[in-house]
């Protein structure tokens, strides 16, 4: 479009390009910009963007389009846009640059991450923007192959200080949602006076007026529809409404440019169809194509010329998509298998096997097993870059051009289990039940099954897919015994995560299953978790924790594979909870983040850092636990996933005494969806107000919620450490039969643990319902056992506790050291509500408290503060970068940020700064 006005190639437009100057203006200041242009066909997106690269200047420019024929193809989009820049993957942190290279095929490797690869052109990006500013323009994004979509999407989301400007162009309406959540340009019509002044300039002769207010009303203000329409228009169009059709403007366009199509000669259409199917515009490549197909190359391409549908230059270049959608519709089955044919006998079989494949796929009418095993192939090599969204699709495709039932029914299954892993739940559903109407054979039949139990447990909850997760193991247990431990691991999890299900079955039905298949003669650490939990479960706790205990000291002292232990771990972890082992806890937790960090495992790392930061909690470190939290929030942000964020401010905050924050903590776990239905949360969300109120001296409400918290035992975890609150709350209420069967109850489970934890906590509670000198005895012992142990939290309580009973008992001096003590505790940790508790018994002994005050200093944001206190354990700025999905230029500008409002000038310094959550000793 040109402009007699504007002297930039733009009508009009005057908002829209500067917001666009504003990005440029933005990056050449140091900053990042993010905008996403959405729009209806025509409407000017491209145009926009050609308008700020021109307006680049000084900046370093890289661009890439979503071609249709291409979004089968992983990490095709991705690779465009990176590939100008690829000579900056030297400077990335080798996961990073590993990850990267794999993705894009540069070499062999495990299938990486896709937040990893995420994060590593994030990198790319920030580091090619080191010396001037870095402008990236995404058009038709729209058609980009999923797993780059995604990807620039992570990108998009953590851009700050990296002089970066991403703009993304998408064609509206699209299905699904793409880039949402980011700045957006909704681009209209142009208004009706340079609605006019553009069909002015390409209408040549006179115009009626009445006419030409029709156009302009009709095609509302789309420039494309403005520039193009005129060139078909008949008398007879110029009498009737405009193009005789109502809908969209994108579609009559297509129309009308199919109708353009049709009109050219036969072997420049058949050039056009070629152009349609080769996606990449190579001009070499569409030429051995064509002569293949015994087309006059120069005539055919001068016809197309002139038409300006299409130009041969450097590229071959459509004059719009939409023309290149309309030129593919345009051509006939017959037609388009000629093409397809043609142009995967001219693409190198070893440089682009997989655009050859996808070709020859879309060449072949019927079932043809080569063209099929190619495909699948294609997949391997898919999967192996991490691409699973491409595997779904080539295998997909290769079983419908299986001829063999059995072989189709596997690769359907195979395409099914790679759509799960897409996420593309539906899909996968759909594959899985296609597989299963052929002959699969017991152990494809038994897979299937169990995809269908994932597939169900991913997108609906743990407790739904539970019974297909249980069916599926019992099936393979005489197929693949491996397989099926994995999958009784998975169900035993599942059951954990539902906790209570309204049939009353869940766990104890896995648990039944996994004792009714022998038990090797030498059981693994695997054999002796599962079947400590089962014996647990069935025969009671005394029967199952001491060979829990022994598999967890198995898991502790043995070297485990990064495979195993991402599998294996997180069921440990919970174990060891639910067992007192606060060591193996501990220990296993740090392993299972450190693994999934290292490999780049974000599926894992979530629930890693849940866990890691529940025992950081019960470690007496609230601000390590926080630093968790901000990592697991940073996850969400960057995945568009909210879950184990909200889980793990639950986790923490009721320890912090706010009663706010923590009821804001219940009511995002309560109505998060993907926990809809899961008993658990009832369990966390009441042990999580019964913490809180006990803290607050809230007694009857705590009572209330520790009751409902511990209704189901066999969850474990927070339903046991729901009992022990109990009791607090019962004898502060006068209710002796509740705390005493809830005493009962912890320590039988104490006796049968045997651990310092176990036995320090049942000493603990059965102080609290006893008096005199066995009370005495009891308070004492529970302080010396704890104090053998990492949990520094019940250690606090307990001295609390046993100084509100000396201070009753009219024992001031020996109640003002306990309390003394807790209080120090209390409030070194955070635990605000119980150190306010420790102070006001404390002043009740007749004792001076000083108050625990953090040092004056500006308020650092929560991001602030994480990277304050990465910096202080000694990451490198790229390091903190890898760990809250950011670019180090993003560390550094707020590190400067924190330097500001500490009043430091150096990294050494942080050192001696106490952040908040960290107060200092009385």
């Amino acid at each position: 479009m040109t402009s007699r006005d504007s002297g930039n190639g733009l009508l009009g437009r005057r908002s829209e390009r500067q917001a666009l100057d504003d990005l440029v203006a933005g990056a050449r200041d140091g900053h990042s910009g993010v905008l996403v242009l959405r729009g209806e066909a025509g409407i000017g997106k491209t145009e926009l963007l050609k308008y700020l690269l021109g307006r680049a200047t000084g900046c370093r420019t890289v661009g890439a389009a979503g071609v249709q024929s291409e979004m089968e193809l992983s990490y095709a989009g991705l690779h465009q846009l990176c590939a100008p820049l690829l000579s900056g993957l030297d400077n990335l942190p080798e996961p990073q640059r590993d990850a990267l290279r794999t993705a894009f095929g540069l070499h062999g490797g495990a299938a990486p991450d896709r937040f990893l690869v995420g994060l590593a052109t994030l990198s790319l990006l920030s580091d090619a923007a080191g010396s001037e500013p870095l402008i990236c323009v995404i058009d038709d994004a729209q058609w980009l192959d999923r797993v780059s979509a995604q990807t620039l999407e992570f990108v998009a989301r953590r851009l700050l200080a990296e002089s970066v400007v991403l703009a993304v162009a998408v064609r509206e309406p699209t299905t699904g949602e793409m880039f949402t959540g980011l700045p957006e340009l909704p681009l209209t019509g142009l208004f009706e006076e340079d609605s006019r002044k553009l069909l002015a300039s390409v209408v040549t002769g006179p115009l009626d007026r009445r006419v030409r207010d029709r156009i302009v009303a009709e095609t509302r203000g789309n420039p494309l529809a403005l520039l193009e329409l005129p060139h078909t228009l008949t008398v007879l169009d110029l009498t009737e409404p405009f193009g005789r059709t109502t809908g969209p403007v994108a579609n009559r366009l297509e129309q009308d440019f199919l109708r353009r199509v049709q009109a050219l000669p036969a072997e420049t259409q058949r050039l056009l169809f070629l152009a349609a199917a080769e996606p990449v515009g190579d001009v070499t490549l569409l030429r051995r194509a064509a002569e293949r197909l015994g087309i006059a190359v120069d005539a055919a391409a001068a016809d197309a010329e002139a038409s300006k549908l299409l130009t041969l230059g450097a590229w071959a270049r459509f004059r719009h998509p939409l023309v290149r959608s309309a030129a593919y519709r345009a051509a006939g089955p017959a037609d388009l298998r000629e093409v397809h044919r043609a142009l995967a006998d001219v693409t190198d079989a070893r440089l682009d096997p997989d655009r050859r494949a996808w070709h020859l796929a879309r060449a072949t009418a019927g079932p043809d097993e080569a063209v099929a095993a190619e495909l699948e192939r294609s997949a391997d090599r898919a999967q192996a870059r991490g691409g699973v969204a491409a595997a779904a699709a080539f295998l997909d495709r290769a079983a419908q051009l299986t001829p063999d039932p059995t072989r189709r029914g596997a690769r359907a299954l195979a395409a099914a289990q790679a759509k799960y892993q897409a996420g593309a739940f539906d899909a996968a559903r759909e594959l899985a039940g296609a597989a299963e109407l052929g002959p699969l054979d017991d152990l494809g039949a038994a897979r299937s099954i169990l995809l269908r139990g994932r597939i169900m447990t991913a997108s609906n909850s743990a407790g739904a897919g539970l019974p297909l997760l249980l069916e599926a193991a019992r099936r393979l247990k005489p197929l693949d015994a491996g397989l099926a431990r994995e999958t009784y691991r998975d169900a035993i999890y599942a059951a954990l995560t539902a906790g209570r299900l309204p049939q009353g079955k869940g766990i104890l039905e896995v648990a039944q299953a996994i004792l009714a298949t022998p038990t090797p003669a030498e059981p693994t650490r695997d054999d002796l978790l599962l079947d400590g939990q089962a014996r647990l479960t069935t025969e009671g706790y005394a029967a199952g924790a001491p060979m829990l205990l022994q598999a967890l000291a198995a898991f502790r002292a043995d070297g485990i594979s990064p495979k195993e232990g991402l599998g294996w771990l997180p069921l440990a972890c919970r174990l060891a909870h639910s067992t007192w082992d606060f060591e193996s806890w501990s220990v296993l937790s740090a392993r299972l983040v450190d693994l999934a960090r290292e490999t780049g495992a974000l599926s894992v790392l979530p629930s890693a850092l849940l866990l890691r930061l529940s025992n950081r909690v019960f470690a007496g470190d609230l601000a390590g636990a926080d630093s968790l939290v901000a990592e697991a929030t940073a996850i969400g942000e960057a995945t568009g996933s909210s879950f184990f964020a909200h889980y793990s401010a639950l986790v923490v905050e009721p320890w912090k005494g706010r009663e706010a924050t923590t009821h804001q903590a219940i009511d995002a776990v309560t109505q998060d969806l993907l926990l809809r239905g899961e008993g658990k949360v009832e369990t966390a969300t009441q042990w999580a107000a019964a913490v809180l109120y006990n803290g607050l001296g809230r007694y009857a409400e705590a009572y209330a919620a520790a009751l409902r918290g511990c209704e189901n035992p066999q969850e474990l975890g927070l339903s046991l450490q729901s009992t022990v609150e109990l009791v607090e709350a019962s004898v502060r209420l006068g209710r002796p039969a509740d705390a005493a069967a809830a005493v009962r109850r912890i320590s039988d489970m104490a006796q049968a643990a045997g651990t310092e934890w176990a036995l320090g906590t049942a000493s603990g509670v059965l102080a609290l319902v006893s008096e005199g000198q066995q009370a005495d005895a009891l308070y004492r012992e529970a302080i010396e056992r704890l104090g053998g142990t990492g949990v520094r939290m019940d250690l606090a309580r307990t001295h609390l506790l046993y100084g509100e009973w000396l201070r009753r008992e009219n024992r001031r001096a020996d109640a003002r050291a306990q309390l003394g003590i807790a209080h120090d505790m209390l409030s070194t940790i955070g635990a605000g509500a119980f150190a306010e508790r420790a102070r006001r018994e404390l002043q009740a002994t007749g004792a001076t408290v000083r108050r625990h005050s953090a040092a004056t200093q500006a308020a650092l944001t929560p991001q602030e503060e994480q990277i304050a206190r990465l910096v202080r354990d000694g990451l490198t700025n790229p390091e903190i970068g890898a760990q809250l999905f950011i670019s180090p230029h993003t560390v550094e500008w707020h590190l400067r940020k924190v330097f500001s409002k500490l009043g430091i000038t150096s990294r050494k310094e942080i050192r001696t700064i106490r952040l908040a959550g960290e107060a200092a000793s009385a």
